[in-house]
């Protein structure tokens, strides 16, 4: 990679991100007249629920557009705590809660908190592409744990503990996780928990789980740190709305650097949080049963036009197909379905080497638009393999 000497090297080491790449492209194809089909974003299409919307209406009016404490408004931080509790079985103060504007706020200050120069995060291979840039920026280095899709895209902790160093400062879980859709068992889970590194779980899927149960780190142990929002379960990704549980230690240092670096989070968006963990548990049931009918589509729909489907996933609204029988160069692939079939993809490279040749499907589209989606592709795959 050729470097610009007037940049940082840490900003001149960000790999792009590849789902937004072809989102880009695909719109500039919109912008030509062209009917493009979007199952490269994981955003769900919904409204985002009336009585959220009405709960961020009515604190305009009331005037709360000020700063707010830097931890977040109280209530909210309360409402979380609940949630834990009721959801999960854990006690979770509101004092260990930082609220910020989406999870990837939260994402930096903790890498930036928990790593010095050289420090090392273990990452699985696939993941989410973002990962690597967040520890990477922090100055830390990612050391990568492949999951396999014969073993459901599931952490080993026995793989994990090969790779274990004296650089390790944390292992991230993500479950349900982006791309694969997995769900981690609460087996590999609790023996993750045990390995000794500080546990990053980002459990921004959490709400939306189709089979199985979804855990909390905090189930299993207290050195943990847990990353989650309201942008994927309540149809909230515009509200940007996030929060980090962490251990009261750190509490200090967070708020500080939050301080210094954002002040505080939106007041009118925090309320409306409220309201979605209050107020807001049907209209999130419904997106779910909703997304489990999606999943089941695709699903069959990816295995009737010839690519793979080894694993189903069970949780998010991803489905990682395996492409390998078409092509081995992933990214030149979703580029070619895009100009040829006119749908956006994600290629499987953006998560990890681990997943080459396989393509990002997201499900957070309508069922009709799935199903054209796949009816484009499996004629341009005809003749691809012709």
């Amino acid at each position: 990679m050729d470097r610009d000497p007037q940049m940082a090297r840490r900003v001149q080491e960000i790999e792009p991100f590849l789902a937004v790449e072809v989102f880009e492209r695909a719109q500039e194809l919109e912008r030509q007249g062209i009917d493009v089909i979007h199952l490269e974003f994981g955003e769900p299409d919904f409204e985002t629920p009336a009585v959220i919307q009405e709960a961020a209406q009515k604190a305009i009016k009331d005037g709360r557009t000020k700063y707010t404490a830097s931890l977040g408004i109280l209530p909210l931080r309360e409402a979380i705590a609940e949630h834990y509790r009721e959801r999960y079985g854990v006690e979770v103060s509101p004092d260990q809660i930082l609220v910020t504007a989406g999870t990837s706020p939260a994402m930096l200050l903790l890498f930036m908190m928990l790593l010095d120069p050289g420090d090392q995060v273990i990452l699985s291979d696939p993941h989410y592409a973002c990962y690597p840039n967040f520890v990477r920026y922090a100055e830390g280095s990612p050391v990568y744990v492949n999951v396999e899709e014969e073993d459901g895209f599931q952490y080993r902790p026995e793989a994990i503990r090969e790779r274990l160093g004296p650089r390790v400062k944390a292992i991230l879980v993500n479950s349900p996780a982006n791309p694969t859709g997995t769900l981690l068992s609460a087996d590999r889970m609790a023996r993750v928990a045990e390995l000794g590194p500080w546990i990053v779980s980002d459990e921004i899927y959490h709400g939306l789980t189709y089979e199985g149960k979804e855990h909390s780190i905090l189930e299993f142990t207290d050195h943990a740190f847990v990353l989650n929002g309201f942008s994927k379960a309540f149809a909230m990704t515009g509200w940007r709305l996030g929060y980090l549980i962490a251990p009261r230690p750190f509490m200090r240092t967070l708020q500080k650097t939050f301080q210094n670096f954002f002040i505080s989070t939106n007041e009118f968006v925090q309320w409306a949080g409220v309201a979605a963990l209050k107020e807001a548990a049907e209209d999130a049931a419904r997106f779910r049963k909703i997304f489990d009918e999606r999943r089941r589509a695709m699903i069959a729909g990816l295995r009737a036009i010839g690519l793979g489907v080894g694993c189903e996933p069970t949780g998010a609204f991803y489905v990682l197909a395996n492409a390998k029988r078409f092509t081995r160069n992933s990214y030149e692939f979703a580029f070619q379905i895009l100009e040829g079939a006119h749908v956006g993809v994600t290629p499987g490279i953006d998560f990890g080497r681990n997943a080459e040749g396989y393509l990002r499907f997201s499900y957070a589209n309508s069922l009709p638009r799935i199903r054209e989606g796949l009816e484009r592709i499996g004629r341009f795959l005809v003749g691809v393999a012709r």
